[in-house]
């Protein structure tokens, strides 16, 4: 029921922020990104809920409990929100040239962020939408975490990258410095607490080195 609720919240609210400073609905590129996050959500939603209906649980929680992270979390999630509107108002007035396969290149990285969201829930049942460690969690070593540390930040950092692309605006991308930064902090903050509170994270940590982008980061 929460599901529910929470998809019949969001969905006008997403629509608004695409359409309402687009001031059009006639916005194809829109409609294109829209289809492919809503049947790459759908999918993955119900592959969770046949499979792991505990990882669903644990990502409606959004409040995070620090109160530093909770700061990080409402910046990340309005600069995300951002660069929607940003991008929209981008295409309202012509910042950007019209370029369909600039466009198509986003949808194919946002295709690519999605799947990348998958593959790491699949992997860790733990990975929730806050930073807190469950009472029976273990360090996750295998599948895209005996890469990188943090692969589904890698996923959000697709999205970030494909979404102002597929709306054809480049302006936008401006604003993914910033998420990047946020991202880097709250990575950060996280990592102090699990070496802290999750046995075996330090070791797991020496044995992976990179974080998000390997050989660079």
């Amino acid at each position: 029921m929460r599901a529910w609720i929470n998809t019949a919240v969001s969905i006008p609210v997403i629509l608004l922020l695409f359409f309402l400073p687009a001031g059009t609905f006639m916005y194809w590129q829109a409609w294109v990104l829209l289809t492919i996050v809503f049947v790459s959500s759908g999918i993955t939603s119900r592959y969770f809920w046949r499979r792991d209906q505990g990882l669903i649980e644990r990502r409606m929680r959004i409040r995070e409990r620090d109160p530093g992270q909770r700061v990080v979390a409402i910046l990340l999630y309005s600069l995300l929100a951002g660069l929607i509107v940003l991008a929209a108002l981008d295409h309202r007035l012509h910042w950007s040239a019209d370029l369909p396969a600039l466009a198509a290149f986003g949808d194919v990285l946002v295709i690519i962020g999605s799947y990348v969201y998958f593959i790491v829930l699949r992997e860790n049942s733990f990975a929730g939408a806050t930073i807190d460690v469950a009472p029976d969690q273990r360090v996750i070593s295998t599948g895209p975490y005996a890469v990188v540390r943090h692969p589904l930040y890698d996923g959000l950092l697709l999205f970030s990258i494909g979404i102002p692309l597929a709306l054809g605006s480049y302006w936008a991308l401006l604003l993914v410095l910033p998420i990047f930064a946020l991202i880097v902090a709250r990575l950060t903050n996280e990592e102090k607490m699990l070496a802290k509170q999750l046995p075996g994270y330090s070791e797991y940590c020496a044995k992976v080195r990179w974080r998000l982008l390997p050989g660079l980061y």
